[in-house]
């Protein structure tokens, strides 16, 4: 479960901006929503969902690219660039990540989250530089692993390494007979573009709780930068035996959300080893094959490219962050998804949902608590963006937020901020008047 994710000199985001996933205190209402877990006598109350308000252009997708990049840095082990082909260019070319303006200040990556029984936060603040500065030499300039909020190890100037906070099952054999000389070895072999946590730490002190730490990041969370670029594959042994695949789930999913033909599966292309999600019509003694995206409304194929993200979480217990999760999906499917999400009896592994969104049905009482309902909104004069839940209003005075209110009425009146009011009727009125010429 994902508590908490930290981030600054990031894009828009200048100043160190804490996305919570933690309930806020005194706020009664919904408790089907948090999850519950006691570790070393602490109790956490974790959210189970999260949406994120804002204009175009506030920031929403910077937050969401932050945690991508976080992640793609500590599978790799490094923050040096690569020559991967993503949607997130910033999680590869790494000198697009600093807030323009700034001057050589260390960006910050943090996550606090709980896997399988432990309080695991880890921060990472890299020196990237300046904004494109790509002849920066970038190095770590401060690493921090925390278990049980006692100090793993902190890798500033030196390294300490606190051996004794760690499980004795997650460590390597025999590494409590030499503490120092370990440490000296995988301090030799460390560059300062590495991560001690996936190099020396994993390979000298513990590879069993770092291998735990990693598979929650590959397995468990899940980042979507552009939810409309997903292309769900599936992977066969057998694809010389069959050319297609018919998944039942899905087609029974895809039936209840609405589809035209008869069901759904996956043509299997032996040249190069892909699948590509395809329809099946049947016509009397007639049955055609055709690409989904072909022959179903574009709500359709996005619906079910996502849906297999939904499944994964929930019987994993992942957390599934995604940028404009909702578009093109009607809202009846997506109020049954966030339910399914807020319902005890199926969400039983404790999955997440996060999503960013333009669409003003989920600013609702009876659907969202106020600490699930966040905002993000960039000043115009600073182009910083600025992160807050509408838990952090106070519940009297003038930007009060009392339980009940209609959240939807008072953001499109600016009680709540990230929202602008957009006028595109002057440009228009002088393009048109100068005859539709722009000036090109």
């Amino acid at each position: 479960m994902l508590l908490a994710f930290n981030v600054r000199n990031y894009k828009s985001f200048k100043d160190e901006t804490i996305f919570s996933m933690t309930a806020a205190p005194k706020q009664k209402g919904l408790d089907y929503s948090v999850f519950e877990q006691t570790i070393s006598g602490k109790k956490h109350r974790v959210l189970s969902s999260a949406v994120i308000y804002g204009p175009n252009a506030s920031g929403k997708t910077n937050l969401i690219g932050a945690m991508d990049v976080m992640k793609q840095i500590v599978l790799r082990g490094h923050i040096r660039n690569t020559n991967e082909d993503t949607l997130n260019q910033a999680t590869n070319i790494l000198e697009l990540i600093p807030f323009r303006g700034e001057k050589n200040v260390p960006t910050l990556f943090g996550i606090k989250f709980i896997e399988q029984g432990l309080l695991i936060e880890y921060n990472l603040e890299l020196q990237l530089g300046s904004f494109l500065d790509r002849k920066f030499n970038r190095y770590i300039h401060n690493e921090v692993l925390k278990i049980n909020d006692a100090v793993v190890y902190e890798r500033g100037k030196d390294i300490v390494v606190n051996i004794e906070n760690v499980k004795n099952k997650y460590l390597n054999d025999k590494i409590g007979q030499n503490i120092e000389s370990a440490k000296e070895i995988a301090v030799s072999g460390l560059n300062e573009e590495e991560l001690f946590l996936t190099n020396g730490f994993k390979t000298i002190f513990a590879k069993e709780l770092v291998s735990l730490i990693l598979n929650w990041f590959q397995n468990k969370l899940t980042v979507i930068y552009r939810s409309d670029s997903i292309r769900m594959l599936r992977e066969y042994s057998d694809l010389e035996s069959k050319k297609f695949y018919v998944e039942r789930t899905l087609t029974d999913v895809a039936k209840e959300f609405g589809i035209h033909s008869n069901a759904l599966g996956y043509v299997a292309s032996q040249e190069n080893e892909t699948t590509v999600l395809s329809s099946i019509i049947r016509d009397g003694d007639l049955k055609v094959v055709l690409p989904a995206e072909m022959y179903e409304s574009y709500g359709t194929v996005r619906f079910v490219n996502e849906f297999p993200l939904i499944i994964d979480a929930l019987i994993d217990g992942g957390t599934l962050v995604m940028d404009e999760f909702d578009a093109s999906i009607h809202p009846m499917a997506l109020m049954n998804i966030i339910n399914i999400f807020h319902n005890d009896d199926i969400n039983i592994h404790h999955a997440q949902l996060i999503f960013n969104t333009h669409n003003p049905i989920f600013l609702n009482a009876n659907l969202f608590r106020r600490d699930e309902i966040k905002f993000v909104e960039r000043d115009d004069n600073t182009h910083v963006s600025e992160h807050y839940a509408l838990s952090d209003f106070k519940t009297s005075g003038e930007r009060g937020v009392r339980k009940g209110e209609d959240y939807m009425k008072n953001y499109f009146i600016n009680q709540y901020g990230a929202i602008k009011d957009v006028d595109f009727s002057s440009i228009l009125e002088s393009i048109i008047s100068e005859g539709g010429n722009d000036g090109n």
